[in-house]
């Protein structure tokens, strides 16, 4: 994959989500304190100093961003924007409070609404999930420490290939706990359509990667989600030709709207 070259934007926020998971996780391997934010949503440190690293990364680029913990820019203003970064500094905090390991940094770069590049880095096994739209190339390389080169990211990299044959056998992303009921109807039409339905659980950005290298076929979301949550995943599954579809429009899901939270979407081949 030596192959694989990559922009100066796609490469700053490859450095910014390994130093940003180096620091989630001096928090994770120590005492972790949690806050409630506004929304009942929890937040811990790792959340505040991720943010943080992120932000002295990006804000060089004189990209405007949108981050869950960045205090938002009213859609006046954001309406202009052409570009803007979509950051997650820790998705799936609840599953970083559980100590699961499931968690991400979620960074992506959108153009028009559209996700152009993205980054999702899953700290706890130091493996990094990387996707340039346009060029059609996406890769995960699996790192022995967090303070490595871009070279050695490169050099690491194993190309994301989703799956390619049509098996009655239908892995689906989904909770093996609380399935919403429109999710388990969906469930229940591919077993009448005689497919054999088996249930692939993962928490965070981490189940849009499942599709893009071909551990799962589907990922259906029938429950709210906000754009730091999905845009790095709808990158790498876009790069690979995966596609995320919203559920209201039939459409990509779009970025930068007025409206931050996404719309119930699908995403599949």
């Amino acid at each position: 994959m030596k192959a694989f070259s990559i922009s100066k934007n796609l490469e700053t926020a490859i450095k910014a989500s390994l130093h940003a998971g180096k620091e989630i996780m001096k928090v994770y391997n120590s005492e972790i304190e949690v806050e409630y934010k506004d929304d009942k949503s929890p937040l811990t440190e790792a959340d505040k100093r991720a943010n943080d690293i992120i932000n002295s990364f990006l804000i060089p680029t004189e990209i405007p961003i949108i981050s869950e913990e960045n205090k938002q820019t009213d859609y006046n203003e954001r309406k202009h924007w052409n570009q803007c970064w979509i950051v997650d500094p820790v998705d799936g905090t609840k599953e970083f409070i559980k100590r699961n390991g499931e968690f991400t940094v979620n960074i992506a770069l959108a153009e028009d609404g559209i996700p152009k590049l993205g980054v999702i880095y899953v700290p706890s096994i130091k493996t990094i999930y990387v996707a340039d739209v346009e060029s059609k190339q996406a890769f995960k390389a699996e790192l022995n420490i967090h303070d490595v080169s871009i070279d050695v990211v490169l050099n690491s990299a194993t190309q994301l290939i989703p799956k390619q044959e049509d098996s009655i056998l239908v892995e689906v992303v989904g909770s093996r706990s609380h399935m919403s009921q429109e999710t388990l109807d969906y469930v229940e039409d591919l077993k009448q359509q005689g497919k054999e339905v088996h249930i692939v659980s993962k928490g965070s950005s981490l189940k849009f990667c499942l599709v893009a290298e071909g551990k799962a076929d589907v990922y259906p979301r029938f429950a709210p989600t906000m754009e730091w949550d999905t845009a790095a995943g709808q990158a790498i599954c876009n790069a690979v030709g995966i596609s995320v579809i919203s559920k209201e429009t039939n459409k990509p899901l779009l970025y930068n709207k007025e409206d931050l939270l996404n719309p119930w979407f699908l995403v599949s081949k």
